[in-house]
This record gives C-alpha cells, structure tokens and sequence, in this order.
C-alpha cells in the first residue's frame, strides 16, 4: 500500500512578523522564484505516495488551490477546518476522511518545512513502513548542526529490530542545554510524523476521547464539493484546542524515532531565512544592485512582499550612522567580522553566525574598528522598505542635517 502524505498548511508564521498584523503565512513567501509550499508539493510526487490530502483553512484555501494547480498535482482532497484548534484536531480529522483505508500508512508533513534532500527521508519511510502497527507513531529526527534554541529535542534508546524509541522531549532548550543535549545524541524534533490511520483512532480515542468525537462528527457531517471537506463547524468547534504534541505524543508510550542526517530547517525566523540567502547569494547577486556608501556597500539580493534582503559590506575602520526608522524592523546575520553593535543604550561585539534584531524606532548602529571587513546579511521588514526612512543622530561622514 502507498503511503499517504497529509500536508498541514494552516500555519500563520507569526514569528516573521513580530510587529505587524498583516503578513503572508511562511508557506506562501516568495524567496525569488521559490515558495515552501511548491517544494513541500514537489517532494511528494514521488512513486512511494498515494495523491495527497491537504489539511487547511478557508483563509488560505484560495491560495492552496492555486499551488496545487501550479505544481500540476491533479488528483487531491483538501480538509477544511473552520476554525483553528491547533494541529491536534487538524492531524486526526484529515486522517479520518473515507478515501483513506484503516490500515494506510500517513506520513503528516508541515507545508512550510525546507528539505533538501528528500531521497534520504523517502528511502526512511520505505524502510520504516513495515514497523508500523495500530498504536505506534514514528516521528523523525534531524541531526543538529548546531546547538539551536529555536527547535525542540528528543533522546531515544535502542530496543528490538533496532528501532530507536523516543525516551525523552526537550522544549526549546537554551543554547548551554542545548550543548548538552547533542552530546548525549539528542536529535532535533521536527514535528514530522509517520504512523496508520488506526493508530491515529486509537490514540485519540485512548487519551483524546472528547476530540475523537467531534472530530469524527465534524467529518461525518462535513459538506463536500470540488475536492474539498468542509468540516462541519459546530461539531468541530466542541474539539479541544491541543498541539498533537500535548494531545498524544506527550502521553503515549509508543513513540519511536526515525533520525535523519540531511539539510532541514522549518525556516522560523529570518536567521535562518538569511542563511538561505547567503549560501544562494550568487543567484541573487545582481551588479545593478550594488550601492557603494562611506562606509562600505551594500547589495540588494531580493524585494519581497512586505521584507527585503541585503549583504552589507562594512569597511575597516569604518561605521555606518547611528540612526532608527519609522516603518521597518531589521534582522542581522553576522557572516564575517566582528562588528560592535549600538541598539539603544546597550554596545556589544557580534561573531559571524550570530544575529541581532533590531526593533522599529530602536537606535543603532554597526561599527567595525577591525581591519576584516564586517559583512552582514539584513533583512528588513515592514510596510516601507526604502532609504528615506532613515533618520540620522551621528555620522562620522558629515550626513546628518
């Protein structure tokens, strides 16, 4: 039997957006040419997947439906939530549609998840598939390149079939914890999961009963036309708002672990956007967007809606303006140097890989007294991404009015 990828696409991303009410949700972003929900649609086109099953809501239905059709997936069904209730109730009734056979392996991927090598997850899942039962779910690790507070973790041990079981969650541990987790082997949790259609009944009946029932109500009862479950918004409402991750994960026993050594990231914050950006910056580079200042220059690698990505160059011994904006907040990724940063009254040193936010209307300033040129990759987000929101207070190159 094929496995059936189930595609949760209801996230908002407001972790992008810390200050503004309106924004796009991650999976739609244009990167320049690119967006998370094509690559999260292309990567299961592979012979190894049943048609897919699309979890969502009616705020991005429109937009879901114009992806399917962009990346020519002609044969789906789409599940759509009334109302958000978390990824519990999202998970359980997107398994529950009739198209899906009790026994069919589900493999629930996030629609604005990066993957980058996709070869090495499906040879797991092909592996994997005949340890799957009607109570165990099996939920993939990615091996850290770096002792990230942004994710969270899990420990495992070894048990028969050498199958590794989860022992222990971590939450989003500092950066110390975080240290120690790796050396004990700890793998990021990357809210993937594998498991059957009767081991999702069985758990939520077992340690969700109040859920599993309106959720099986609420897909009894659902309206369907054009490919599209509209789940029935009073029976579903009496579902409790969980992460599956509380509702199940934190409570079952069963919980087994597939690690993965392979370029993943969700893409939660702009570091981690900016990463993308440099280690692609010869595909963005144009020469028409160098801008030479005093203090260096500064390139123009992509406009999107609503953010804006540049590499500065700052020079030896040399200091952009200490100076704020109105209309836009800005992330820094330290890629080379060691810059000395001003952000209000507060002045330290920054090392490459390191990054700083900078908040709408904060004072601030990149000082390089080194003789290595400081390099930055900066993001900019808000309603007004241009040069004149710039109000200065000090300038060693005689710019201030």
């Amino acid at each position: 039997m094929k496995i059936r990828p189930i595609v949760l696409c209801g996230g908002a991303g407001t972790r992008l957006w810390p200050d503004q009410k309106n924004h796009q949700a991650k999976q739609f972003i244009d990167f320049g040419g690119w967006t998370l929900i094509s690559k999260t649609l292309d990567r299961i086109k592979n012979p190894i997947f049943d048609y897919p099953i699309i979890s969502t809501n009616q705020k991005y239905l429109n937009d879901v439906r114009k992806y399917l059709k962009k990346n020519k997936i002609k044969k789906y069904k789409i599940v759509l939530e009334p109302e958000k209730k978390n990824t519990a109730p999202a998970i359980l009734s997107s398994a529950l549609v009739k198209e899906i056979p009790l026994k069919q392996p589900l493999m629930y991927l996030a629609a604005d998840h990066l993957i980058e090598r996709p070869n090495i997850l499906n040879k797991s899942l092909n592996k994997n598939k005949s340890n799957l039962d009607d109570e165990n779910i099996f939920i993939f690790g990615i091996k850290p390149i770096n002792p990230s507070s942004e994710y969270g973790y899990f420990l495992t041990k070894k048990i028969k079939n050498n199958i590794d079981k989860v022992t222990k969650f971590i939450e989003k541990p500092n950066t110390i914890l975080a240290k120690r987790i790796i050396k004990q082997k700890g793998y990021w949790n990357s809210g993937m999961f594998f498991l059957r259609k009767d081991s999702i009944i069985n758990n939520f009946k077992r340690y969700q009963p109040k859920t599993f029932k309106s959720c099986n109500m609420a897909v009894k009862k659902s309206i369907y036309k054009n490919n599209t479950y509209y789940l029935n918004k009073s029976a579903f409402s009496k579902s409790i708002e969980k992460s599956f991750d509380y509702a199940i994960l934190e409570k079952t026993k069963k919980i087994n672990a597939i690690k993965l050594d392979m370029p993943w990231s969700d893409l939660g914050s702009w570091r981690e956007i900016s990463k993308i950006f440099k280690k692609n910056k010869s595909k963005y580079y144009k020469k028409t967007n160098v801008y030479y200042r005093p203090w260096g220059k500064y390139v123009n690698l992509f406009v999107g809606k609503n953010f804006l990505v540049k590499e500065l160059t700052v020079n030896s011994k040399s200091s952009i303006s200490l100076q704020k904006h109105k209309f836009r907040s800005e992330h820094w990724m330290i890629t080379d140097g060691k810059p000395m940063i001003t952000i209000n009254k507060k002045k330290f040193y920054k090392k490459p890989e390191e990054s700083v936010f900078i908040p709408r209307g904060a004072i601030h300033r990149i000082q390089n007294y080194f003789k290595k040129p400081v390099k930055i990759i900066e993001v900019q987000t808000g309603p007004i991404l241009k040069e004149t929101d710039i109000i200065r207070f000090q300038d060693i190159y005689g710019r201030v009015k």
